[in-house]
């Protein structure tokens, strides 16, 4: 029987409260993305999203920036992440999360888009990854959008693009931070393979990918849901 994401990583405390000021700095280009990715899913042909791992609600901030009249769901595990959302997306109508899982919803309601950003690489296993992507395509209307961006490339490739990374690091974080940090990516992350995405993609439900965007060791792709 297939795993859903229950073992996904949940945020709390320190990680929770210091989210925002790690992507900045370990992300370079993360506003970048931030500001492209909406212009993406602007031909939907439904403006409601399904944001999967929501975090602290970045993503919804800048699709409800681009444009208002989209309805979002914001789904994460962590009950600390989905405060700093809420309070985030305050001033917003039309945005609703859930704490929890992505099976927790419906099967009924279906969006016109879903984004999973920086959650893939903390699943260990490929099953796992595969089920989560197959609960997301089972709650999407036939040639959605979905984005996804997280750590991807074979061992060689994150070699390399970690050793361009650290040199865009930001002057003020210390050498045991770096070395912490970079160790922990190396050997306790989940990457996934670019044709290993493609494979799971595909087995999931959607079309093979686009990379549109990637920065040293992060890359974002766009797929869509099949038609038939």
């Amino acid at each position: 029987m297939e795993t859903t994401e229950k073992d996904l990583v949940i945020f709390e405390g320190e990680r929770a409260a210091n989210y925002d000021s790690f992507v900045q700095q370990w992300i370079p280009n993360y506003e970048y993305f931030m500001s492209t990715f909406p212009k993406l899913l602007a031909k939907a042909s439904e403006k409601t999203m399904l944001a999967v791992g929501c975090g602290t609600g970045n993503e919804l901030i800048a699709l409800k920036e681009f444009d208002g009249e989209w309805y979002i769901k914001g789904v994460d595990p962590s009950p600390e992440m989905i405060h700093f959302a809420q309070q985030k997306l305050a001033s917003y109508e039309e945005v609703e999360f859930l704490i929890g899982e992505v099976g927790q919803l419906e099967n009924q309601k279906l969006f016109g888009a879903a984004t999973l950003i920086l959650v893939l690489h903390f699943i260990k296993y490929p099953n796992e990854k595969l089920a989560l992507l197959r609960e997301i395509q089972r709650r999407l209307k036939p040639g959605a959008p979905f984005v996804i961006m997280g750590i991807f490339g074979n061992r060689e490739q994150l070699r390399g693009n970690l050793k361009v990374l650290e040199s865009l690091l930001p002057n003020d974080l210390s050498e045991k931070e770096i070395e912490e940090r970079l160790e922990r990516i190396t050997n306790s992350l989940h990457r996934t393979s670019e044709e290993e995405l493609r494979k799971l993609l595909e087995r999931a439900g959607f079309k093979s990918p686009t990379r549109f965007f990637q920065t040293t060791i992060y890359s974002g792709w766009i797929t869509q849901k099949l038609t038939n």
